[in-house]
C-alpha cells in the first residue's frame, strides 16, 4: 500500500476516533428506571411533609379584598418573536395588537397574593430571576406571586439567553428582560392601590368543538373552559379565564406581534362581560385549537374567541358568588431527575451538554387558593390528557381545580408516561425529564390537594 494512503487511513482512523470520543462524552444510554426510589421523589415528599401548605388564620382575618391592574409592554421597536423555532427568532414585521401584563392582588387581611397573566410563549426563567429581585422588598415578594403566560407564539422575543433559547425566540436582548419585569412589578404595584370587598364565584363548561389532541388522533382531551368571577362591593367584576387550546391559531409564517386568540377573548369579555378579563393557559400539552376556518387565520382568531366568549355568556348566568376570608399562596421548589433529554429513542444527552443548551434555572410548584378555587402552577406544558382524574379527585376533596402552565420555571413538556416511547415533539424531543414524570407530576398535585382539603 503506498506511503499516502497509509498516511491518509492513519487521519481518517483518528477522526473518526476523536468523533467517538466526542459523542460518548456528551450522549449516554436514557434512564428507564421509575421515580418512586429516586432521590429527588425523596425530597418531594420531605417538602410535602414538613411544608406548612395552610397557613393559621388569625383572628385579623378579614373578608377578602382584591384590586387588578394591566400594563401594556409592546416594544417601541420591532423586536425578535418566540414561539415557533423555524422563524428562528425573526424579527416581527409590524404590531397587530398590543401585549400586556395582567395582575389581580388578593388580600384577606392576613395574606396579600398576586397572580400574573403576561401575553408571552412562556414566563421565561430570565424574567423570573428579575422580577424576585423587583420584588424582594415589596408586600408581595415572588413566592407570593401566581405566574402564568397566555402562551401566544406571535409574542416578544430575545429573553432567552441560552442556545435553545435563541433558538425559540431570537437575539437575547436584556432590555426586553428588563422591560417584561418591570410591567409586571408596575402591575402588582397597581393592583394594589384599589383593593376592594369581593365576593367570588366558580364556573366551568365544556366546549370539546373547538380543542383537539394533537398528539395522538381521537386522543383525551380537557375540554372545559374555568372561570373564576370576582365580583367587588363597588360594581366590579374581573373574570380569569382558562382554556387548554395552543395559542397557535397564527402560523410561523404570519410574522407580526399579537397574543393569538386569548387577545381576542379578553378584549371581548372587557367590552361586555367583565370590566377586566384575565387569560392563562391550562394544561396546553397536545392540547391545540381546532382550525375555525374563515378566510384567513385571522378570521379563525376572532372565530375562537368568539366562541369560548359565548361558553362565558352561557356560564355566566349560572354563576353565584358569595364572600370568603379564604386565601393562601404557597411557592415550592420542585426536584427534578437528572436531566433526561433524548436525541433518539434510547439514547440521551449527557446532563452537562443539556444544561449547557437549555441553561440551569430554578423550578417551582404554586398553589394559591381562593375560597373553594384552587389553581397549581406548573413550569411546563402540562398534558391535558393528565386532567380528568386530577379534577375528579379535587372535586371530591370539596375543591375546584384549575391547572396553568408556564409558573416562571421551565421543564418541557408533561405528558402521559404511556407515551414515553412514542417518537414525536411532545413525547420525545420535549420531553426533557422522564420516565415518569406524568405520574410524578400527578402525584404533585394530588399531594397539593390533600394538604388544601385537610
Amino acid at each position: 500500500m503506498p506511503k499516502f494512503f497509509k498516511i491518509f487511513l492513519k487521519i481518517i482512523s483518528g477522526v473518526l476516533l476523536l468523533l467517538l470520543v466526542v459523542l460518548a462524552c456528551m450522549v449516554a444510554p436514557a434512564d428507564t428506571d421509575g421515580y418512586t426510589e429516586s432521590v429527588y421523589y425523596q425530597k418531594w415528599k420531605q417538602l410535602r411533609n414538613t411544608t406548612n401548605t395552610k397557613p393559621p388564620q388569625h383572628h385579623n382575618t378579614k373578608p377578602l379584598k382584591t384590586g387588578w391592574a394591566k400594563v401594556n409592554f409592546t416594544p417601541t421597536s420591532p423586536t425578535p418573536t418566540a414561539g415557533y423555532g423555524v422563524r428562528q427568532g425573526k424579527v416581527y414585521t409590524s404590531v397587530h395588537d398590543s401585549v400586556f401584563v395582567r395582575a389581580l392582588v388578593f388580600d384577606n387581611g392576613n395574606v396579600r397574593a398576586a397572580l400574573v397573566a403576561v401575553d408571552l410563549l412562556i414566563v421565561p426563567p430570565t424574567v423570573t430571576e428579575l422580577l424576585k429581585k423587583k420584588l424582594a422588598k415589596t408586600a408581595i415578594p415572588f413566592e407570593r406571586v401566581y405566574l402564568g403566560a397566555t402562551h401566544s407564539h406571535n409574542s416578544v422575543g430575545g429573553w432567552g439567553d441560552t442556545f435553545t433559547g435563541k433558538l425559540f425566540a431570537g437575539k437575547f436582548n436584556p432590555a426586553n428582560v428588563e422591560r417584561i419585569a418591570e410591567a409586571m412589578a408596575q402591575a402588582i404595584r397597581l393592583a394594589q392601590l384599589d383593593l376592594k370587598p369581593t365576593q367570588i364565584g366558580y364556573g366551568e363548561i365544556s366546549d370539546s368543538l373547538h380543542i383537539k389532541n394533537r398528539l395522538v388522533e381521537d386522543g383525551k382531551i380537557d375540554p372545559f373552559v374555568r372561570m373564576l368571577r370576582l365580583q367587588r362591593n363597588d360594581g366590579q367584576t374581573a373574570l380569569l379565564c382558562t382554556y387548554a387550546a395552543h395559542s397557535t391559531i397564527l402560523s410561523s409564517d404570519n410574522i407580526v406581534l399579537s397574543r393569538d386568540y386569548p387577545g381576542v377573548l379578553v378584549d371581548s369579555l372587557e367590552r361586555g362581560e367583565a370590566n377586566f378579563a384575565v387569560f392563562m393557559s391550562g394544561a396546553v400539552g397536545s392540547m391545540a385549537p381546532h382550525n375555525e376556518g374563515g378566510k384567513n387565520e385571522w378570521e379563525a382568531v376572532v372565530n375562537e374567541a368568539d366562541f369560548l366568549e359565548g361558553d362565558v355568556q352561557q356560564q355566566l348566568p349560572k354563576f353565584s358568588t358569595a364572600a370568603t376570608s379564604t386565601l393562601q399562596m404557597l411557592t415550592l421548589p420542585l426536584p427534578l431527575r437528572q436531566p433526561n433529554a433524548r436525541i433518539a429513542l434510547g439514547w440521551k444527552l449527557r446532563p452537562w451538554v443539556f444544561r449547557w443548551a437549555f441553561g440551569t434555572f430554578d423550578s417551582y410548584v404554586k398553589k394559591l387558593r381562593v375560597g373553594n378555587v384552587l389553581l397549581v402552577g406548573l413550569p411546563c406544558d402540562f398534558s391535558g390528557e393528565l386532567m380528568a382524574d386530577l379534577t375528579q379527585y379535587a372535586r371530591k376533596k370539596g375543591l375546584n381545580l384549575v391547572i396553568t402552565s408556564f409558573n416562571g420555571g421551565y421543564a418541557g413538556y408533561i405528558t402521559p408516561d404511556k407515551y414515553y416511547q412514542k417518537d414525536s415533539y411532545e413525547t420525545l424531543t420535549m420531553n426533557w425529564f422522564g420516565p415518569g414524570s406524568g405520574a410524578y407530576f400527578q402525584e404533585i398535585v394530588r399531594d397539593l390537594i390533600d394538604q388544601t382539603a385537610r
